[in-house]
């Protein structure tokens, strides 16, 4: 089965901490940060934030529903998505509750991506779940959530999450809920995807890569006899502006490494777009034609530049992705 073909791209942007300063401190956002940063986001024509998830991190990191309810009240406009909140963290009910509550107070403009996590074995310790229950949970708990958002009296006699019948409301803005994208790389996760999300959203893989796991997703999809026109496909990159490849490498190296606690050498050449507005582009291009529809532009910056690196994108990269943007 192939892929539906797809229409116009839209771009997000991920408002993650961004890194220590050369002082070694983290200036984390206030509202006067996150007016400005949504503000330039507006002025630059980007279609939405996202937040990324994680309960301990290698730094700090808020809390994506928070942060993305504190967005919502200073735009009209921007889309609201996670990127992706690890659902098996947490019972799904008061997470149903949450997100359709913010999906009310925004008319409608989130995304709920969810993933499954497992890189920081200490945060499933910290919520008292089993590492190696995060896929079952997380396929249980986005039909909680499903459930639970449909305004009707549901129950649940699941594994994990079980519940006599019960009406929560109100229910979301949306109808039946805020679309569900899942995040993950390898099949189990692509063929969760297909079997019962609305949209996948990518994380360090190549264009190459991102077209075979649509198929894979296809694939999955025609088994379970769902139709997938208007499945949403997304894609977060990592991005870093600067006047040649070498020294947006250096840079992407460095920050990537402290941000998870790894050496990213080998996987910032691989993964990220970096250098000039034409090099970026032109990354953005292939990921594009390798049927992404959603960009999540993930800047690589400290927070003195990151307003910079939000404006450069949209003066300098924007106008070469015209023909592909939906504005």
């Amino acid at each position: 089965m192939s892929f539906p073909s797809r229409g116009p791209l839209e771009i997000g942007f991920q408002n993650v901490q961004p890194p220590a300063g050369a002082d070694g401190g983290f200036q984390i956002a206030d509202f006067e940060t996150t007016r400005r940063l949504v503000q330039a986001l507006e002025r630059n024509g980007f279609h939405a934030m996202w937040a990324g998830d994680h309960l301990a991190f290698a730094q700090p990191i808020l809390d994506p529903l928070i942060q993305l309810s504190q967005a919502s009240a200073i735009s009209q406009r921007l889309k609201l998505g996670t990127a992706v909140f690890l659902l098996p963290l947490r019972h799904p009910a008061t997470i149903a509750k949450q997100v359709a509550t913010l999906d009310l107070l925004s008319s409608g403009r989130v995304i709920f991506g969810v993933g499954v996590g497992g890189e920081f074995p200490g945060e499933f310790a910290l919520s008292g779940v089993a590492v190696n229950e995060r896929g079952a949970r997380l396929s249980e708990g986005i039909d909680v959530l499903r459930k639970l958002w449909s305004g009707k009296p549901v129950a649940n006699d699941g594994k994990f999450y079980p519940f006599p019948e019960v009406e929560m409301l109100p229910a979301p803005h949306t109808p039946g809920g805020p679309p569900i994208w899942c995040g993950g790389r390898k099949e189990p996760a692509l063929r969760r995807a297909g079997r019962m999300a609305d949209g996948w959203l990518s994380y360090v893989v190549t264009p190459d890569q991102y077209r075979a796991a649509l198929e894979t997703i296809a694939c999955a999809a025609e088994e379970a006899d769902r139709d997938l026109s208007k499945f949403g496909t997304g894609h977060l990159l990592f991005v870093r502006l600067a006047k040649d490849y070498e020294s947006a490498l250096s840079y992407a190296t460095e920050k990537l490494s402290a941000r998870y606690a790894m050496d990213f050498s080998k996987p910032a050449k691989r993964y990220c777009a970096l250098g000039t507005a034409e090099q970026v582009a032109e990354s953005i291009r292939e990921f594009h034609a390798a049927g992404v529809r959603h960009l999540v532009v993930d800047f690589i910056a400290e927070r003195s530049d990151q307003l910079k690196q939000i404006d450069y994108f949209g003066e300098a990269v924007m106008p070469l992705l015209a023909d592909l943007i939906t504005r």
